[in-house]
């Protein structure tokens, strides 16, 4: 009974893994050449194409920087930043300190 179970356990492992291997294969088609165009579909890619060039001239110029957080962080230090910076708080005395 053991053994049943074994080669089927062994069967359906194989199944599972020739699944993938299977649907990695598809039709080789590199011999195959592509189709002449009619006249009209050359016509109608020659418009798409012309339509492609003119929307791309519809699109605005693109801005020096487009960084939001650019006018944030300067160069020099903000004042506000600066005067939190510069007083710095004195440190309370300690009963040491006083003694001597």
């Amino acid at each position: 009974m053991q053994a049943v179970g074994r080669i089927l356990g062994a069967v359906a492992m194989i199944a599972l893994l020739a699944g993938p291997a299977v649907a990695q294969k598809g039709p080789a088609r590199y011999g195959e050449t592509d189709k002449d165009k009619t006249p009209s579909e050359k016509a109608a890619e020659r418009e798409a194409e012309r339509a492609y060039q003119r929307s791309l001239g519809n699109i605005p110029e693109q801005q020096k920087s487009s960084d939001p957080w650019g006018t944030m962080r300067g160069d020099s230090p903000t004042p506000k930043a600066a005067a939190k910076a510069s007083p710095a708080k004195p440190k309370a005395k300690s009963a040491e300190g006083a003694a001597k």
